[in-house]
């Protein structure tokens, strides 16, 4: 999947996908009568790819990392929320592979976030 431009983009490719798996499971959390669950769930794992799409377009260096910090704290959220989902009762739990992607895209979030911020700060200097 692509977006905006013809090169592929990781980080928005992985959240739009996240996104799609979290909606996915919420709709069974649904069918289960979870609604309080899978409103949060839903809420928090799909505005981790919004802001990520969003910080595509931001207005400055000091923007983007505002909206990528944003995204992350957003993955931060919905892991909390998945483990919750995962511990509360067998019937809540998802796949794993919702949570493996999530870990994936903190970690690759705290990269981009640490490298703009230096690349950032080279540029002031």
């Amino acid at each position: 999947m692509q977006f905006r431009s013809d090169k592929e983009n990781i980080i928005v490719t992985m959240t739009f996908e996240l996104a799609l798996q979290i909606i996915t499971y919420t709709t069974e959390l649904e069918k289960e009568r979870k609604f309080n669950m899978a409103n949060q769930l839903l809420r928090c794992g799909t505005s981790i790819g919004a802001n990520v799409h969003e910080a595509q377009n931001a207005e400055s260096k000091a923007d983007f990392i505002h909206k990528m910090k944003i995204a992350a704290k957003e993955a931060d959220e919905t892991l909390y929320w998945l483990n919750l989902c995962e511990t509360a009762n067998s019937y809540y739990s998802p796949s794993n592979e919702p949570k493996i992607n999530l870990e994936s895209i903190i970690k690759i979030l705290s990269k981009i976030i640490g490298t703009s911020k230096r690349n950032k700060q080279n540029n002031i200097q």
